[in-house]
Protein backbone atom coordinates (compact mmCIF):
# COMPACT_ATOMS: atom_id res chain seq x y z
CA UNK A 1 0.00 0.00 0.00
CA UNK A 2 1.13 3.74 -0.59
CA UNK A 3 0.38 4.24 2.67
CA UNK A 4 3.17 1.97 3.97
CA UNK A 5 5.45 3.97 1.65
CA UNK A 6 4.65 7.33 3.59
CA UNK A 7 5.87 5.59 6.56
CA UNK A 8 9.34 4.96 5.15
CA UNK A 9 12.61 6.88 6.47
CA UNK A 10 13.38 9.63 5.17
CA UNK A 11 10.06 10.22 5.09
CA UNK A 12 10.30 13.74 3.47
CA UNK A 13 11.85 12.02 0.03
CA UNK A 14 9.02 8.96 0.23
CA UNK A 15 6.29 11.34 0.70
CA UNK A 16 6.91 13.10 -2.11
CA UNK A 17 7.72 9.96 -4.20
CA UNK A 18 4.65 8.64 -3.16
CA UNK A 19 2.56 11.93 -4.48
CA UNK A 20 4.69 12.23 -7.44
CA UNK A 21 3.41 8.39 -8.43
CA UNK A 22 -0.43 9.24 -7.60
CA UNK A 23 0.03 11.21 -10.92
CA UNK A 24 0.41 9.53 -14.53
CA UNK A 25 3.24 10.87 -16.50
CA UNK A 26 4.07 7.98 -18.77
CA UNK A 27 6.98 9.87 -21.82
CA UNK A 28 4.96 12.12 -24.28
CA UNK A 29 2.38 12.35 -22.02
CA UNK A 30 3.77 14.96 -19.15
CA UNK A 31 0.56 17.35 -19.23
CA UNK A 32 -0.83 16.61 -15.63
CA UNK A 33 2.90 16.03 -13.97
CA UNK A 34 3.94 19.17 -15.58
CA UNK A 35 0.84 21.00 -13.90
CA UNK A 36 1.73 19.18 -10.68
CA UNK A 37 4.99 20.52 -10.72
CA UNK A 38 4.08 23.84 -11.51
CA UNK A 39 1.43 24.23 -8.57
CA UNK A 40 3.73 22.60 -6.50
CA UNK A 41 6.01 25.35 -6.81
CA UNK A 42 3.61 28.03 -6.75
CA UNK A 43 1.80 26.83 -3.88
CA UNK A 44 5.32 27.49 -2.00
CA UNK A 45 6.02 30.73 -3.24
CA UNK A 46 8.21 29.78 -5.58
CA UNK A 47 9.69 31.10 -9.01
CA UNK A 48 8.07 28.83 -11.29
CA UNK A 49 8.62 28.89 -15.37
CA UNK A 50 7.41 26.70 -17.67
CA UNK A 51 9.41 27.04 -20.87
CA UNK A 52 8.73 26.68 -24.56
CA UNK A 53 8.46 22.46 -24.34
CA UNK A 54 7.37 21.65 -21.10
CA UNK A 55 10.53 21.37 -19.14
CA UNK A 56 9.95 23.06 -15.56
CA UNK A 57 12.07 25.36 -13.53
CA UNK A 58 11.45 26.23 -9.66
CA UNK A 59 14.01 28.57 -8.19
CA UNK A 60 15.11 29.14 -4.75
CA UNK A 61 17.41 31.31 -2.68
CA UNK A 62 20.24 30.40 -0.53
CA UNK A 63 19.89 29.71 2.79
CA UNK A 64 20.85 32.14 5.11
CA UNK A 65 24.57 32.33 5.30
CA UNK A 66 25.21 30.22 2.12
CA UNK A 67 25.06 32.89 -0.56
CA UNK A 68 28.23 32.69 -1.42
CA UNK A 69 28.41 29.35 -2.84
CA UNK A 70 28.12 28.77 -6.03
CA UNK A 71 24.48 28.44 -7.14
CA UNK A 72 23.27 25.11 -7.88
CA UNK A 73 20.88 23.08 -10.37
CA UNK A 74 19.57 20.00 -9.30
CA UNK A 75 18.22 18.33 -12.54
CA UNK A 76 16.10 14.96 -12.94
CA UNK A 77 13.24 13.78 -15.45
CA UNK A 78 9.51 13.91 -14.89
CA UNK A 79 8.64 10.97 -17.15
CA UNK A 80 8.61 7.20 -16.60
CA UNK A 81 8.83 4.48 -19.10
CA UNK A 82 5.49 2.41 -19.06
CA UNK A 83 6.02 -1.23 -18.62
CA UNK A 84 3.32 -3.90 -17.52
CA UNK A 85 3.04 -7.41 -17.56
CA UNK A 86 0.75 -8.91 -19.95
CA UNK A 87 -1.81 -10.46 -17.23
CA UNK A 88 -1.43 -6.57 -15.24
CA UNK A 89 -4.47 -4.84 -15.93
CA UNK A 90 -3.87 -1.12 -15.69
CA UNK A 91 -4.03 2.13 -17.65
CA UNK A 92 -0.85 4.27 -17.70
CA UNK A 93 -2.59 7.05 -18.90
CA UNK A 94 -5.25 7.48 -16.43
CA UNK A 95 -3.68 5.66 -13.22
CA UNK A 96 -1.42 5.91 -10.58
CA UNK A 97 1.48 3.94 -9.76
CA UNK A 98 0.36 0.96 -6.73
CA UNK A 99 3.13 0.82 -4.75
CA UNK A 100 4.46 -1.68 -2.27
CA UNK A 101 7.25 -2.84 0.32
CA UNK A 102 9.08 -6.17 0.12
CA UNK A 103 11.47 -6.56 2.39
CA UNK A 104 14.48 -4.01 2.28
CA UNK A 105 12.81 -2.73 -1.71
CA UNK A 106 9.75 -0.95 -3.02
CA UNK A 107 8.22 -2.55 -5.74
CA UNK A 108 4.86 -1.84 -8.09
CA UNK A 109 2.24 -4.34 -8.57
CA UNK A 110 2.87 -5.84 -11.85
CA UNK A 111 3.99 -2.65 -13.88
CA UNK A 112 7.62 -0.36 -13.60
CA UNK A 113 8.29 1.68 -10.59
CA UNK A 114 9.33 4.57 -11.91
CA UNK A 115 11.72 5.40 -9.51
CA UNK A 116 13.64 6.07 -12.66
CA UNK A 117 13.79 9.40 -12.26
CA UNK A 118 10.94 9.60 -9.49
CA UNK A 119 13.41 9.31 -6.54
CA UNK A 120 15.57 12.24 -8.37
CA UNK A 121 12.34 14.43 -8.58
CA UNK A 122 11.08 13.11 -5.06
CA UNK A 123 14.67 14.33 -3.93
CA UNK A 124 14.23 17.84 -5.16
CA UNK A 125 10.90 18.15 -3.95
CA UNK A 126 11.71 17.52 -0.52
CA UNK A 127 14.07 20.07 -0.79
CA UNK A 128 12.60 22.80 -2.38
CA UNK A 129 9.98 22.22 0.62
CA UNK A 130 12.33 22.20 3.28
CA UNK A 131 12.86 25.02 5.46
CA UNK A 132 15.82 23.01 7.35
CA UNK A 133 18.02 22.09 4.52
CA UNK A 134 20.74 24.01 3.98
CA UNK A 135 21.60 24.89 0.24
CA UNK A 136 23.11 27.15 -2.04
CA UNK A 137 21.16 29.22 -5.09
CA UNK A 138 19.06 26.37 -5.97
CA UNK A 139 17.55 25.76 -9.50
CA UNK A 140 14.94 23.49 -9.81
CA UNK A 141 15.40 21.80 -13.25
CA UNK A 142 12.27 19.35 -14.02
CA UNK A 143 12.87 18.10 -17.62
CA UNK A 144 10.45 15.98 -19.72
CA UNK A 145 10.66 13.07 -22.24
CA UNK A 146 14.10 11.83 -21.35
CA UNK A 147 12.92 8.47 -21.52
CA UNK A 148 12.02 8.68 -25.46
CA UNK A 149 14.06 11.33 -26.75
CA UNK A 150 15.39 13.51 -24.42
CA UNK A 151 13.34 16.05 -26.04
CA UNK A 152 13.37 18.63 -23.08
CA UNK A 153 17.12 18.66 -22.45
CA UNK A 154 17.43 18.74 -26.30
CA UNK A 155 15.16 22.02 -25.98
CA UNK A 156 16.14 23.57 -23.22
CA UNK A 157 17.72 27.11 -24.33
CA UNK A 158 20.92 28.68 -23.45
CA UNK A 159 21.21 31.24 -20.63
CA UNK A 160 18.12 30.23 -18.99
CA UNK A 161 19.50 28.75 -16.54
CA UNK A 162 22.20 30.49 -13.74
CA UNK A 163 23.77 27.81 -11.82
CA UNK A 164 27.90 27.23 -11.96
CA UNK A 165 27.18 22.89 -11.30
CA UNK A 166 24.55 20.86 -11.72
CA UNK A 167 23.87 17.22 -9.67
CA UNK A 168 21.49 15.01 -12.07
CA UNK A 169 20.02 12.79 -9.99
CA UNK A 170 19.57 9.83 -12.36
CA UNK A 171 22.16 7.41 -11.48
CA UNK A 172 21.22 3.82 -10.35
CA UNK A 173 24.36 2.73 -8.36
CA UNK A 174 24.38 4.37 -4.74
CA UNK A 175 28.23 4.10 -4.83
CA UNK A 176 28.67 5.62 -8.09
CA UNK A 177 29.43 8.56 -9.00
CA UNK A 178 28.81 9.38 -12.84
CA UNK A 179 31.06 12.05 -14.84
CA UNK A 180 30.25 10.41 -18.25
CA UNK A 181 27.47 8.52 -20.63
CA UNK A 182 26.74 7.08 -23.62
CA UNK A 183 25.33 9.36 -26.50
CA UNK A 184 22.40 7.11 -29.12
CA UNK A 185 20.55 7.25 -32.16
CA UNK A 186 17.07 5.70 -32.90
CA UNK A 187 17.47 3.21 -36.39
CA UNK A 188 14.07 2.77 -37.75
CA UNK A 189 13.73 0.35 -40.63
CA UNK A 190 10.69 -0.06 -43.05
CA UNK A 191 9.30 -1.64 -45.33
CA UNK A 192 6.01 -2.70 -47.40
CA UNK A 193 5.25 -6.03 -49.19
CA UNK A 194 1.56 -6.61 -51.10
CA UNK A 195 -0.24 -9.65 -48.33
CA UNK A 196 -1.22 -12.43 -49.80
CA UNK A 197 -4.71 -14.64 -49.41
CA UNK A 198 -4.48 -17.79 -48.09
CA UNK A 199 -6.91 -20.75 -47.69
CA UNK A 200 -7.84 -22.39 -44.90
CA UNK A 201 -8.10 -25.62 -46.96
CA UNK A 202 -5.02 -28.02 -45.89
CA UNK A 203 -3.43 -25.17 -43.70
CA UNK A 204 -2.65 -24.49 -40.12
CA UNK A 205 -2.72 -21.60 -37.87
CA UNK A 206 -0.42 -21.54 -34.60
CA UNK A 207 0.67 -18.51 -32.40
CA UNK A 208 3.92 -19.09 -31.30
CA UNK A 209 4.64 -16.89 -28.01
CA UNK A 210 8.29 -15.95 -26.38
CA UNK A 211 7.30 -14.47 -23.20
CA UNK A 212 8.74 -14.57 -19.06
CA UNK A 213 12.22 -12.62 -19.95
CA UNK A 214 13.22 -10.30 -17.31
CA UNK A 215 13.68 -7.02 -19.95
CA UNK A 216 15.31 -4.18 -18.57
CA UNK A 217 17.49 -1.18 -19.04
CA UNK A 218 19.02 -1.30 -22.87
CA UNK A 219 21.78 0.43 -21.54
CA UNK A 220 22.99 -0.36 -18.02
CA UNK A 221 21.86 -3.61 -18.25
CA UNK A 222 22.81 -4.76 -22.30
CA UNK A 223 25.74 -6.42 -21.07
CA UNK A 224 24.32 -8.84 -18.70
CA UNK A 225 23.67 -11.20 -21.16
CA UNK A 226 19.29 -10.95 -20.63
CA UNK A 227 17.27 -12.67 -23.15
CA UNK A 228 15.68 -10.48 -26.36
CA UNK A 229 12.17 -11.69 -27.06
CA UNK A 230 12.82 -10.24 -31.14
CA UNK A 231 16.32 -12.44 -31.59
CA UNK A 232 14.88 -15.07 -29.98
CA UNK A 233 11.68 -15.29 -31.97
CA UNK A 234 13.65 -14.72 -35.02
CA UNK A 235 15.89 -17.83 -34.17
CA UNK A 236 12.62 -19.68 -34.37
CA UNK A 237 11.32 -18.36 -37.56
CA UNK A 238 14.97 -18.88 -39.40
CA UNK A 239 14.66 -22.37 -37.73
CA UNK A 240 10.72 -23.04 -39.84
CA UNK A 241 10.87 -20.28 -42.92
CA UNK A 242 11.35 -22.40 -45.69
CA UNK A 243 7.94 -24.63 -44.33
CA UNK A 244 5.90 -21.30 -42.83
CA UNK A 245 4.10 -18.64 -44.19
CA UNK A 246 4.02 -15.39 -41.56
CA UNK A 247 1.27 -13.77 -40.95
CA UNK A 248 2.33 -11.14 -38.24
CA UNK A 249 5.01 -10.61 -35.71
CA UNK A 250 4.49 -8.21 -32.60
CA UNK A 251 7.48 -8.09 -30.46
CA UNK A 252 8.53 -5.80 -28.08
CA UNK A 253 8.00 -2.02 -27.31
CA UNK A 254 9.87 0.34 -25.93
CA UNK A 255 13.31 1.66 -27.68
CA UNK A 256 15.46 1.40 -24.48
CA UNK A 257 13.79 -1.32 -22.98
CA UNK A 258 15.55 -4.59 -23.47
CA UNK A 259 12.07 -7.04 -25.13
CA UNK A 260 10.67 -9.30 -22.94
CA UNK A 261 7.88 -10.60 -25.08
CA UNK A 262 6.88 -11.48 -28.80
CA UNK A 263 4.16 -12.37 -30.29
CA UNK A 264 4.29 -14.15 -34.05
CA UNK A 265 1.27 -16.08 -36.63
CA UNK A 266 2.12 -18.40 -39.31
CA UNK A 267 0.49 -20.70 -41.31
CA UNK A 268 1.73 -24.19 -42.47
CA UNK A 269 0.14 -27.58 -44.39
CA UNK A 270 -1.23 -29.62 -41.75
CA UNK A 271 0.37 -32.48 -43.49
CA UNK A 272 4.11 -31.02 -41.92
CA UNK A 273 2.65 -30.33 -38.22
CA UNK A 274 4.25 -33.18 -36.79
CA UNK A 275 7.91 -32.24 -38.22
CA UNK A 276 7.44 -28.21 -37.67
CA UNK A 277 6.34 -28.87 -34.43
CA UNK A 278 8.82 -31.17 -33.13
CA UNK A 279 11.65 -29.10 -34.58
CA UNK A 280 10.21 -25.92 -33.01
CA UNK A 281 9.88 -27.69 -29.74
CA UNK A 282 13.50 -29.01 -29.74
CA UNK A 283 14.87 -25.78 -30.46
CA UNK A 284 12.97 -24.00 -28.01
CA UNK A 285 14.34 -26.57 -25.15
CA UNK A 286 18.09 -25.83 -26.77
CA UNK A 287 17.20 -22.07 -26.43
CA UNK A 288 15.76 -22.35 -22.73
CA UNK A 289 18.83 -24.37 -22.03
CA UNK A 290 20.97 -21.64 -23.13
CA UNK A 291 19.39 -19.00 -21.31
CA UNK A 292 18.62 -21.47 -17.62
CA UNK A 293 21.13 -18.74 -15.49
CA UNK A 294 19.86 -15.76 -16.65
CA UNK A 295 16.42 -16.41 -18.03
CA UNK A 296 14.93 -19.23 -15.49
CA UNK A 297 11.41 -18.01 -16.45
CA UNK A 298 11.40 -18.04 -19.58
CA UNK A 299 8.53 -19.78 -21.52
CA UNK A 300 8.22 -20.61 -25.41
CA UNK A 301 4.71 -21.22 -26.02
CA UNK A 302 2.71 -22.71 -29.58
CA UNK A 303 -0.97 -22.60 -29.95
CA UNK A 304 -3.41 -23.15 -32.24
CA UNK A 305 -5.08 -19.56 -33.28
CA UNK A 306 -7.48 -18.08 -35.42
CA UNK A 307 -6.82 -18.61 -38.88
CA UNK A 308 -5.50 -15.26 -41.06
CA UNK A 309 -6.78 -14.27 -43.82
CA UNK A 310 -3.38 -12.81 -45.62
CA UNK A 311 0.42 -13.77 -45.06
CA UNK A 312 3.82 -12.35 -46.26
CA UNK A 313 4.88 -13.25 -50.01
CA UNK A 314 7.83 -15.84 -49.25
CA UNK A 315 10.88 -13.88 -50.62
CA UNK A 316 9.75 -11.06 -48.45
CA UNK A 317 9.54 -13.11 -45.17
CA UNK A 318 13.08 -14.57 -46.01
CA UNK A 319 14.18 -11.40 -46.31
CA UNK A 320 13.21 -9.87 -43.29
CA UNK A 321 13.82 -12.81 -41.18
CA UNK A 322 17.38 -13.20 -42.23
CA UNK A 323 17.92 -9.45 -41.75
CA UNK A 324 16.79 -9.41 -38.10
CA UNK A 325 19.10 -12.75 -37.92
CA UNK A 326 22.23 -10.66 -39.35
CA UNK A 327 21.22 -7.30 -37.50
CA UNK A 328 23.69 -6.90 -34.64
CA UNK A 329 22.11 -6.93 -30.78
CA UNK A 330 23.86 -6.62 -27.61
CA UNK A 331 27.85 -5.35 -26.72
CA UNK A 332 29.23 -4.28 -29.98
CA UNK A 333 32.35 -2.91 -28.26
CA UNK A 334 34.00 -2.52 -25.05
CA UNK A 335 36.05 0.29 -23.75
CA UNK A 336 39.70 0.62 -24.22
CA UNK A 337 39.64 3.33 -22.20
CA UNK A 338 37.97 2.51 -19.11
CA UNK A 339 37.33 -1.03 -17.59
CA UNK A 340 34.46 -2.90 -18.07
CA UNK A 341 32.54 0.05 -19.26
CA UNK A 342 30.01 -1.04 -22.71
CA UNK A 343 31.42 1.36 -25.26
CA UNK A 344 29.22 0.65 -28.12
CA UNK A 345 25.91 -1.67 -28.29
CA UNK A 346 22.10 -2.10 -30.25
CA UNK A 347 19.09 -2.98 -28.94
CA UNK A 348 16.34 -4.58 -31.32
CA UNK A 349 13.60 -2.95 -29.41
CA UNK A 350 10.53 -3.33 -31.53
CA UNK A 351 9.87 -5.47 -34.57
CA UNK A 352 6.27 -5.05 -36.43
CA UNK A 353 5.50 -7.15 -39.31
CA UNK A 354 1.69 -6.77 -40.01
CA UNK A 355 -0.94 -5.26 -42.92
CA UNK A 356 1.81 -5.12 -45.65
CA UNK A 357 4.05 -3.37 -43.42
CA UNK A 358 7.12 -3.98 -41.47
CA UNK A 359 8.78 -1.77 -38.68
CA UNK A 360 11.70 -2.79 -36.76
CA UNK A 361 13.30 -0.20 -34.20
CA UNK A 362 16.50 -0.32 -32.74
CA UNK A 363 18.62 2.31 -29.91
CA UNK A 364 22.04 2.27 -30.29
CA UNK A 365 24.39 3.78 -28.13
CA UNK A 366 27.99 4.86 -27.79
CA UNK A 367 30.34 7.03 -25.94
CA UNK A 368 32.23 7.53 -28.90
CA UNK A 369 30.48 8.86 -31.72
CA UNK A 370 32.67 7.04 -34.62
CA UNK A 371 31.39 3.69 -33.37
CA UNK A 372 27.95 4.71 -32.96
CA UNK A 373 27.65 5.66 -36.55
CA UNK A 374 30.30 2.75 -37.19
CA UNK A 375 27.46 0.22 -35.91
CA UNK A 376 24.31 2.27 -37.13
CA UNK A 377 25.45 2.12 -40.43
CA UNK A 378 25.84 -1.80 -40.49
CA UNK A 379 22.09 -1.98 -39.44
CA UNK A 380 21.08 0.36 -41.66
CA UNK A 381 23.41 -1.58 -45.00
CA UNK A 382 21.64 -4.83 -43.13
CA UNK A 383 18.39 -3.44 -43.33
CA UNK A 384 18.60 -2.15 -47.00
CA UNK A 385 20.10 -4.99 -48.51
CA UNK A 386 16.29 -6.54 -47.14
CA UNK A 387 14.67 -3.73 -49.45
CA UNK A 388 13.68 -1.57 -46.15
CA UNK A 389 14.24 2.03 -46.08
CA UNK A 390 16.35 3.58 -43.01
CA UNK A 391 16.28 6.48 -40.74
CA UNK A 392 18.12 7.61 -38.11
CA UNK A 393 16.62 10.34 -35.71
CA UNK A 394 16.44 11.02 -32.03
CA UNK A 395 19.94 11.38 -31.80
CA UNK A 396 22.02 13.13 -28.77
CA UNK A 397 25.47 13.40 -27.77
CA UNK A 398 27.59 11.59 -25.01
CA UNK A 399 28.91 13.49 -22.36
CA UNK A 400 32.56 13.53 -22.05
CA UNK A 401 33.92 12.38 -18.53
CA UNK A 402 35.57 15.33 -16.84
CA UNK A 403 38.04 14.17 -14.11
CA UNK A 404 39.01 17.36 -12.78
CA UNK A 405 35.21 18.54 -11.84
CA UNK A 406 35.23 20.52 -8.93
CA UNK A 407 32.19 19.12 -7.43
CA UNK A 408 33.55 15.34 -7.87
CA UNK A 409 36.45 16.78 -6.05
CA UNK A 410 33.92 17.94 -2.89
CA UNK A 411 31.78 14.42 -3.34
CA UNK A 412 34.19 12.07 -3.33
CA UNK A 413 35.85 12.70 0.37
CA UNK A 414 31.96 13.33 1.68
CA UNK A 415 31.10 9.91 0.43
CA UNK A 416 34.24 8.17 2.11
CA UNK A 417 33.38 10.07 5.26
CA UNK A 418 30.07 9.02 4.78
CA UNK A 419 30.79 5.28 4.20
CA UNK A 420 33.82 4.56 6.46
CA UNK A 421 36.45 4.96 3.66
CA UNK A 422 34.70 2.77 1.40
CA UNK A 423 35.59 4.77 -2.16
CA UNK A 424 32.93 5.69 -4.64
CA UNK A 425 33.43 4.12 -8.26
CA UNK A 426 33.97 7.04 -10.38
CA UNK A 427 32.29 6.50 -13.51
CA UNK A 428 31.18 6.94 -17.07
CA UNK A 429 27.85 4.49 -17.79
CA UNK A 430 26.23 3.37 -21.16
CA UNK A 431 23.01 4.73 -20.16
CA UNK A 432 22.00 8.23 -22.06
CA UNK A 433 22.20 11.11 -19.66
CA UNK A 434 20.71 14.49 -20.20
CA UNK A 435 24.11 15.79 -19.21
CA UNK A 436 25.63 15.69 -22.58
CA UNK A 437 22.61 17.56 -24.06
CA UNK A 438 22.20 20.06 -21.80
CA UNK A 439 26.22 20.37 -21.49
CA UNK A 440 25.62 21.31 -25.44
CA UNK A 441 24.00 24.99 -24.52
CA UNK A 442 25.63 25.03 -21.10
CA UNK A 443 29.19 24.17 -21.77
CA UNK A 444 30.55 25.90 -18.61
CA UNK A 445 28.91 24.18 -16.55
CA UNK A 446 30.19 21.31 -14.24
CA UNK A 447 28.02 18.30 -14.06
CA UNK A 448 27.82 15.29 -12.15
CA UNK A 449 25.13 12.14 -11.37
CA UNK A 450 24.35 10.01 -8.61
CA UNK A 451 21.48 8.04 -7.16
CA UNK A 452 19.81 5.47 -5.23
CA UNK A 453 20.20 1.27 -5.76
CA UNK A 454 17.09 1.30 -8.55
CA UNK A 455 16.93 -2.19 -10.06
CA UNK A 456 15.04 -3.85 -13.05
CA UNK A 457 14.43 -0.28 -14.65
CA UNK A 458 12.14 -0.13 -17.72
CA UNK A 459 10.75 -3.15 -16.64
CA UNK A 460 8.30 -4.37 -14.06
CA UNK A 461 10.60 -5.65 -12.04
CA UNK A 462 11.93 -2.17 -11.39
CA UNK A 463 12.71 -1.69 -7.62
CA UNK A 464 13.87 0.91 -5.27
CA UNK A 465 16.12 -0.37 -2.57
CA UNK A 466 14.74 1.61 0.80
CA UNK A 467 18.11 1.43 2.79
CA UNK A 468 20.15 2.31 0.01
CA UNK A 469 18.04 5.95 -0.74
CA UNK A 470 18.76 6.72 3.32
CA UNK A 471 22.19 6.20 2.49
CA UNK A 472 22.01 8.83 -0.79
CA UNK A 473 19.57 11.58 1.20
CA UNK A 474 22.10 11.65 3.75
CA UNK A 475 24.76 12.00 0.72
CA UNK A 476 22.44 14.83 -0.75
CA UNK A 477 22.19 16.49 1.81
CA UNK A 478 25.82 16.61 2.77
CA UNK A 479 26.67 17.64 -0.51
CA UNK A 480 24.18 20.56 -0.41
CA UNK A 481 26.46 22.00 2.62
CA UNK A 482 29.66 21.66 0.83
CA UNK A 483 29.44 22.88 -2.61
CA UNK A 484 32.53 25.31 -3.39
CA UNK A 485 32.45 28.44 -3.00
CA UNK A 486 31.85 31.61 -6.06
CA UNK A 487 35.16 32.48 -7.51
Amino acid sequence: MNTDIRNLEPKALWNKFADLNAVPRPSKKEERVIKFMKDFGKNLGLETIEDEVGNVIIRKPATKGMEDLKPIVMQSHLDMVHQKNNDTVFDFDTQGIEMFVDGDWVKAKGTTLGADNGLGVATIMAILESDSIAHPDLEALFTIDEETGMTGAMGLKGGLLKGDILLNLDTEEDDEIGVGCAGGVDVTATGNYIEEPIASDGNKAIKMVVKGLQGGHSGMQIHEGLGNANKIMNRLLYAVIEDVKIAQIDGGSLRNAIPRESVATVVFRADKEDLLMNLLNALSETIKKEFKTMEPDLKIVFSETEFPKNVMPFDAQVQIVNAIYAAHNGVYRMSADISDLVETSNNIARVIVKDGEIKIGCLTRSSVESSKMDLANALRATFELAGCNVEFSGEYPGWQPNMDSDILKVMIPIYERLNNGEKPHVAACHAGLECGILGQNYPDMDMISFGPNIKGAHSPDERAQISSAQKYWEFVIEILKNIPKKD
